[in-house]
């Protein structure tokens, strides 16, 4: 799969079909939006593409608003939805000028003019341009006027997209991480750089890479302890994972950290991505470090269980 960052990296692509939108997460809803349109690409001989924006437009159009809580990092989406088959994946800056082209302009200064499209896809409820001004209907009366087709996304797969992303929030807030993972197609991942911590985990005999995510609007999951795979490069660990607030240790404050199993190497200022797997229990304040000792002797012994039989 090909990925560009700007208009002009495109190059010129014959019956390109496209379909647009943020596809937070790329769950099994998306995928059927995708893997459709894989198909319809190699039907009428051409490729297929996904336009995306970045940032989020919602952190252009409202910065004040800090509640935007994403499933994936932009790294994160472009893996999955090369999984899927696309050939291409624009993702365009969405900047000021961006939002505020009409929906005329959108079409014929980005899908026409720069992009050539042949066919779209898109849903019965599809919104775009300048406030989200254009309207399904306008595709239409856009595709006759410039020469492309509109391919319309059955109305309850859209609805059922939308309440899968409600969903897997929901579920992942409130520690029901295999429902998430059924709906998603996946494992939920977070992704991020070992940074140094203040080494605690190693003085109690469980030493962890701690993780520094990268998206500040990332959604974090229920805070608590995870089994979790972790991936470094191209190898796959197994470890277990802790979210939250450590309140055992005084002023250690929220850490992401995973204890790899039978793992010995400085993975320092690498970018791990860590794949969960199953949730374990919450978070919760222990009388001593022994008594912290051994639950996580406990948590492990978990972890290791959960992969024995998968």
């Amino acid at each position: 799969m090909k990925v560009y960052y700007s208009l002009d990296q495109v190059p010129q692509i014959s019956n390109l079909v496209l379909t647009q939108g943020t596809f937070d997460g790329v769950h099994l809803g998306h995928k059927k939006v995708l893997l459709q349109l894989v198909k319809t690409a190699k039907e009428t001989n051409g490729e297929s593409m996904l336009l995306t924006f970045y940032p989020h437009p919602r952190l252009v159009l409202y910065p004040n608003d800090n509640g935007l809580q994403l499933l994936n990092t932009i790294g994160e989406k472009i893996r999955l939805v090369e999984q899927c088959g696309i050939d291409h994946i624009l993702v365009l800056p969405f900047t000021d000028e961006v939002s505020k082209l009409s929906p005329l302009d959108f079409v014929r200064d980005v899908l026409v003019e720069k992009l050539h499209i042949h066919a779209m896809i898109v849903g019965y409820d599809h919104r775009f341009g300048r406030n989200r001004e254009g309207s399904f209907e306008d595709l239409l009366t856009f595709g006759e006027m410039f020469d492309f087709k509109v391919m319309e996304i059955p109305a309850s797969e859209i609805e059922d997209i939308a309440i899968s992303s409600t969903r897997i929030r929901k579920a992942l807030m409130t520690g029901e991480l295999e429902i998430a993972n059924q709906l998603l197609g996946h494992n939920y991942a977070i992704e991020g750089v070992v940074v140094h911590g203040r080494k605690l985990g190693r003085q109690l005999g469980y030493p962890t890479a701690n993780i520094r995510t990268s998206e500040p609007f990332k959604l974090i999951p229920l805070e608590g302890v995870y089994a979790a795979f972790c991936k470094i490069g191209n190898e796959k660990f197994k470890g277990a994972l802790n979210i939250g607030h450590n309140p055992t240790i005084d002023g250690k404050g929220f850490s992401i950290e995973i204890y790899l199993f039978d793992f010995d190497k400085d993975i320092y200022d690498q970018t791990l991505e860590l794949e969960l797997v199953q949730f374990l229990r919450l978070e919760k304040r222990f009388e001593s470090h022994q008594e912290l000792t051994a639950q996580i002797d406990k948590d492990v012994q978990a972890a290791k269980a959960i992969f024995a039989s998968i």
